[in-house]
């Protein structure tokens, strides 16, 4: 069992759990018209996924910290295919919100615990490197998952996509079984450790950098199928198309990550992710025809994942001691930022339409950027002593 094989297996888990978590905004017309809800209702499932998640990563990294992590990944992948079968054979949405809740668990373990491995199997030079790659699978889940569940939403049914991801997520349990070794253990974290993480106020301000940043980009991105739609006038296949535009320039963005962020350093790349995301986000305004808004998916895209992978690279080298700890409250901030930006995104919609949604997630991730460089200027990260 190689590290090569086994980052490999640990990105197809992060593929799968990436397409897990875009099913929703991915199909959203379809639960829309099949469900006979309002989409602003709908997009509650985000939330909803987004608050069990959030709330789940630190809960269950305290349980399950202890786990060897090839039976913990194998097992929390193996939840999501469960999961995810199940919800595609629900009658309802009554059914179907709490049940989209538990399955998504999985990915509050998968996420940071793979992220945590791989910096206990990587050579230490090289952590930063090994784990932006293990997230490359989100950014694939973007470029393939997202366009494939909202042609299979708009084609055959929102059933069709969660089925898909049951079987993904099953091919990825079998990979990490298969290529992650025995006995990698992280550091154990005492409850006392996880005290000095909460009591940290700038370990606690990094983490806050991704609440807002998550919270910008969800209040558009959790309703683009309908704005794509009703907004843009855009066809099954032309919404399949832009949300591929946008995973290609995401996985082009975490791509150029992995080659620069040990040259440049974590918190610089963050930075410039977050200037990208907000450029696009001050010209949405204009992005009135496919064309327009394809040219500012751009930006954005080579901006979000990018600055979710340089985040978790930063937070694991701001304190290595407790980067277990670190990596799983970061997993909660992604969760967190999706269920304010579903939530609030939701709010607008059904208050205002699509018009005001713009200058809000300007606002969020304008404010990640200021709390981000203040950071920046206030502290060495090497130093940081949780």
């Amino acid at each position: 069992m190689s590290l090569a094989s086994a980052r490999w297996a640990l990105l197809a888990g992060n593929f799968a759990i990436g397409c897990g978590v875009m099913v929703v905004p991915g199909s959203l017309n379809s639960l829309v018209a099949s469900l006979q809800v309002s989409a602003a209702v709908a997009g509650q499932l985000i939330t909803a996924g987004a608050v069990a998640m959030g709330c789940g990563a630190p809960l269950l990294a305290m349980l399950l910290g202890g786990l060897d992590r090839r039976l913990l990944l194998t097992a929390s992948l193996a939840w999501y295919a469960i999961g995810h079968a199940v919800c595609a054979l629900v009658p309802g949405y009554a059914a179907l919100l709490p049940l989209r809740a538990l399955a998504v668990l999985a990915a509050a373990v998968f996420t940071p615990q793979a992220a945590a491995a791989i910096n206990v199997m990587a050579p230490e030079g090289e952590r930063g490197r090994h784990m932006s790659f293990i997230f490359l699978g989100w950014s694939l889940a973007s470029v393939l998952g997202m366009p494939l569940h909202a042609w299979i939403g708009e084609s055959f049914g929102w059933r069709w996509a969660f089925a898909l991801v049951a079987v993904l997520a099953a091919a990825a349990a079998w990979g990490v079984w298969r290529t992650v070794p025995d006995g990698v253990k992280p550091p154990p974290m005492s409850l006392g450790g996880w005290g000095r993480v909460l009591r940290n106020p700038w370990l606690m301000a990094l983490v806050g950098v991704t609440v807002l940043s998550g919270a910008g980009q969800f209040t558009l991105f959790s309703y683009m199928a309908p704005y794509y739609r009703d907004v843009l006038g855009a066809s099954a296949g032309g919404i399949s198309f832009l949300f591929m535009w946008f995973g290609l320039f995401g996985l082009v963005g975490n791509v150029l990550l992995t080659r620069w962020i040990d040259r440049l350093g974590a918190p610089r790349c963050v930075n410039l992710g977050l200037v990208s995301v907000g450029l696009a986000f001050l010209a949405w305004p204009w992005a009135g025809t496919l064309a327009v808004a394809a040219l500012l998916l751009v930006p954005w895209a080579l901006g979000t994942f990018s600055t979710n992978s340089a985040q978790q690279a930063r937070l694991s080298a701001a304190a290595p001691a407790v980067a277990p700890a670190l990596l799983a409250l970061n997993t909660s901030a992604i969760y967190a930022g999706q269920a304010l930006g579903a939530a609030g995104g939701g709010a607008i919609l059904a208050a205002g339409g699509y018009g005001p949604m713009a200058a809000v997630a300007l606002a969020w991730v304008a404010a990640a950027l200021v709390v981000s460089l203040l950071l920046a200027r206030k502290a060495d990260v090497g130093r940081v002593d949780a």
